[in-house]
């Protein structure tokens, strides 16, 4: 990752253009720069063939700092993570593998094998309850955050605190009667130089004190500056600022000395160490030395808890900050809003610990907390009381396991069925007895089954056992009331509960046949209603009803399963008087029937020569192929009557219609059905030769004095596999003709040469002999083995 990162400053420095490397400014050049140039620096940087340590050397000298190289990087995972969102791979390519960190070997780094491991997830994460994986190091997730880097902001005013030093950039300006501008930079030695006038040592002043020397040495070359009515004035301001040395050690994921900027803090720091090691390190006694001194202990739970800055000190030039192995860590698993691990010091109790957790869960079991504690040589359960939480202390490796609530009631009782409010209720002095909890559901429905009740009660090894009561006499205190206990549940019966579901039927001329439900007092002609009325053929006068004999037939004195009810209704759906008083019962099927004379219009088409061609309605059910030629307005004079065609429900049906319109009375007059299409068309003048033929198909003109072997002939022949006498004719009306000496040829035929069925290939004398030749000397050698092993002693 650094290498890679460091090629990007590298290529940065190249092919910048000069103005954007001599900018003074107290900003990052990395803020300068174009989405579309950081992309392709990154390409560049890949086909770059330089080694780490002449990158890193090159792109220092240029006054690049590691901060720059922190800010890339955050620019670099941004844009890869806004293209993996738009689902394009981005121009960058690559996996991405480069952004998790790669070592100068070409494998992964410390901080990308703990990316991939996925060990230490964000601290905010729901608890995992699988026992494979680690849990997670709370606050692990604070320096891997792509989007956090605690960069210093160097757009501020300078803070009045801070110290001046080698490289830092001062900014002279005189107004006024005189105006001039000066950029010095402090000397390694500490000083600045103007004019012609002597060194001005700065190094360790503050901005303040640092333009009171500057101004009182100006004062030689412009008289009163700065002075009440001398008219001439100067303000010093810091320029660019400089860059100061870190060195980090410890349990950190990556140790070692880093350049930053001289306004960086000791989160900005850590940060670029990719912060305490998730597996050893401390996140609660991390020391900044200064001149082998120790000047502040930080505490990041100050900040991850609290939001507490107040350890985020700035850094000076050759600070160290030492991260050292944790002192004790204890887990916090299951109903806490943080389940984690945490880092726990001297004096601080199980509540300070539920404190960093964001205490229980609404489904927490807090009447106790289960610990596992390490012994000497195996592990130990402990219960710890809620009045102890203020008081238990935490040992190192403790595991802290916070239980949910059982899905159970201490007081519940329930009941169901046919009250007017079903549901649950508290049990109590005053909801004792099933007949006070009926009452308190405000009583019985009138669908109610008053014979049986149940009450459904748990046994001491929590089986179900059930209690039937008479719901009647209970509620008319004609039987002792029923005692209730805890998570008892009763169940009121309703009397549609105990029946088949009533329905009716409608089937027939009707515009919604369909099933509906039951309902009492209903009358046939209700029922048609419902079922949108009668259809135009209905015939309103062979209504039928057929109604179940719920008897058992065994005993009944009719023959059949069913009773037959006759109407007559007129299509206002009026009844006779003697019929009005008929209500259908359940399981009831009313039929209506349709009128015998009664039918939708049918239609046939006709196209082609004829003087009226389309669709007509086939007006009675005699009418024939003959009467839809006349109805047409009769034939055009190119009419081709012998390759006229009828389709029957999308099938050809061979007929003559020459013979038709001579003799009406002929069986080929067929009889009209609905959706028959008679196709004539206009002379033809071809003949089409197909099959076994050299040229096939082909199609030659139709010759009065051609026979079948002429038409062949113009095919070219028949083919070496033609079974010549099998030949066949089709004419242009769907007939068939089988050859013979001189069949008839008309204009429009199709003449078809069948194929000779495939035989199977026979063998030629050349192998029939050599197949025998190899029997034989198979035979041959068989015998002479036989006989040696015959002979053989």
């Amino acid at each position: 990752m650094f290498r890679v990162l460091a090629a990007f400053l590298l290529i940065l420095w190249i092919a910048a253009p000069p103005a954007l490397a001599q900018q003074p400014s107290r900003g990052s050049r990395v803020d300068q720069l174009t989405d579309e140039q950081v992309l392709e620096f990154y390409r560049r940087a890949q086909s770059s063939g330089l080694n780490e340590m002449q990158i890193e050397q090159a792109a220092l000298s240029q006054g690049f700092t590691l901060s720059d190289i922190a800010k890339m990087r955050q620019r670099i995972a941004k844009l890869r993570l806004q293209q993996n969102k738009s689902g394009g791979s981005g121009s960058t390519g690559g996996s991405g593998q480069d952004f998790l960190g790669a070592d100068s070997t070409g494998g992964r780094s410390q901080q990308g094998r703990l990316s991939q491991r996925n060990m230490y997830s964000d601290s905010l994460d729901p608890f995992r309850r699988d026992s494979l994986k680690k849990p997670v190091v709370f606050g692990a997730s604070l320096f891997r955050n792509a989007s956090l880097s605690f960069e210093p902001n160097l757009r501020i005013a300078t803070p009045r605190n801070y110290q001046l030093g080698p490289d830092d950039e001062l900014t002279v300006e005189i107004y006024g009667n005189s105006t001039d501008n000066y950029r010095l930079r402090v000397s390694p030695e500490g000083t600045v130089r103007l004019l012609n006038l002597g060194p001005i040592f700065v190094s360790g002043l503050t901005i303040e004190q640092a333009e009171q020397r500057i101004v009182g040495r100006l004062r030689s070359a412009y008289q009163g500056l700065n002075r009440p009515g001398s008219g001439t004035y100067a303000t010093v301001t810091l320029g660019n600022i400089r860059s100061i040395r870190v060195t980090i050690v410890g349990e950190v994921m990556r140790p070692g000395t880093f350049t930053i900027s001289s306004l960086a803090t000791t989160f900005n720091a850590l940060y670029l160490a990719g912060g305490p090691n998730p597996e050893t390190g401390t996140f609660r006694d991390i020391r900044v030395m200064r001149n082998n001194r120790l000047i502040r202990t930080i505490d990041l739970y100050n900040f991850l808890l609290r939001a507490d800055q107040s350890d985020n000190i700035r850094l000076q030039d050759n600070d160290v900050i030492l991260v050292g192995n944790y002192n004790a860590r204890v887990e916090l698993a299951g109903e806490v809003k943080r389940p984690a691990l945490y880092e726990v010091k001297t004096g601080e109790t199980l509540k300070t610990l539920l404190a960093f957790a964001g205490n229980f869960t609404d489904k927490a079991y807090t009447a106790s907390i289960t610990l596992r504690r390490n012994t000497a040589r195996e592990l130990r359960v402990v219960t710890v009381a809620p009045e102890q939480f203020a008081t238990f202390v935490p040992q190192a490796g403790d595991k802290y396991t916070i239980g949910e609530i059982l899905e159970r009631y201490e007081n519940r009782i329930q009941i169901t069925g046919a009250v007017m409010r079903p549901g649950e209720y508290a049990l109590g002095d005053d909801l004792a007895t099933v007949g006070s909890l009926i009452r308190r559901a405000e009583g019985l429905r009138k669908d109610a089954f008053l014979n049986r009740g149940h009450v459904y009660r748990e046994r001491e090894n929590m089986d179900l056992e059930t209690i039937p009561f008479d719901v009647g006499r209970l509620m008319r205190n004609e039987t002792p009331d029923i005692p209730l206990l805890r998570q008892d549940s009763i169940h009121i019966f309703s009397q549609r509960d105990l029946r088949e579901t009533y329905y009716v039927q409608i089937q027939g001329a009707v515009n919604q046949p369909d099933t509906f439900q039951f309902v009492n007092n209903m009358s046939v002609a209700d029922l048609i209603a419902l079922a949108g009325g009668f259809q135009e053929g209905a015939t309103p006068t062979q209504i039928e009803v057929a109604r179940r004999i719920r008897e058992d037939s065994l005993t009944n004195d009719q023959r059949g399963t069913v009773n037959i009810f006759r109407f007559a209704i007129d299509r206002n759906l009026r009844l006779s008087p003697d019929q009005a008083g008929f209500s259908l019962q359940p399981f009831d099927i009313v039929y209506v029937r349709t009128s015998p004379q009664y039918e939708e219009q049918q239609n046939a088409y006709i196209y082609g020569e004829v003087m009226h061609p389309g669709s007509y309605a086939i007006q009675s059910n005699q009418e024939r192929l003959s009467d839809l030629i006349k109805r047409s307005g009769g034939l055009k004079p190119n009419a081709f009557l012998s390759g006229a065609r009828l389709y029957r429900n999308g099938q050809l049906i061979a007929t003559d219609i020459i013979a038709v319109i001579n003799n009406r009375d002929i069986a080929g007059n067929l009889l009209l059905q609905n959706g028959d299409s008679l196709l004539i068309p206009g002379r033809q003048d071809v003949v089409r030769i197909e099959g076994a033929v050299l040229n096939n198909p082909s199609i030659v003109s139709f010759r009065p004095e051609f026979r079948l072997k002429d038409y062949i002939t113009q095919a070219g022949g028949v083919t070496e596999n033609a079974r010549f006498r099998k030949a066949y004719i089709v004419y242009a009306n769907g007939l068939k003709d089988l050859y013979r000496k001189n069949p008839k040829m008309q204009p429009g035929a199709t003449i078809v040469v069948p194929y000779k069925p495939l035989e199977e290939s026979r063998l030629t004398p050349t192998e029939r002999l050599g197949i025998f030749s190899l029997i034989g000397t198979l035979i041959a050698t068989s015998a002479t083995v036989l006989v040696n092993l015959i002979n053989r002693p």
